[in-house]
């Protein structure tokens, strides 16, 4: 089990104003959309796939992706859903 509590630190500690923990239910589909600044991802259950130009990676517990300010990705949780940790600037 991770502890939520030293990533949310972490993530504070790198500059995240704003940490919480989200979950989406199984197969959720997030559309191509863009965040303003960058966003800091940590899976804590299931999985999440995520396409980022052209480029698709599936990402499952304890792996971290960024996605860059303004960057166009789409995501797709996986047949149990996700949850997992943001961290937004």
């Amino acid at each position: 089990i991770m502890d939520e509590q030293l990533l949310t630190k972490q993530l504070q500690d790198e500059g995240f104003d704003d940490v919480y923990v989200w979950e989406d239910g199984p197969d959720m589909n997030y559309p191509p959309h863009q965040h303003p600044d960058v966003s800091a991802h940590i899976i804590l259950t299931g999985e999440m796939t995520v396409t980022v130009d052209g480029k698709t990676t599936t990402y499952k517990p304890g792996e971290r992706f960024d996605i860059p300010g303004k960057t166009p990705h789409s995501a797709r949780m996986g047949s149990e859903g996700c949850k997992y940790l943001v961290g937004e600037m």
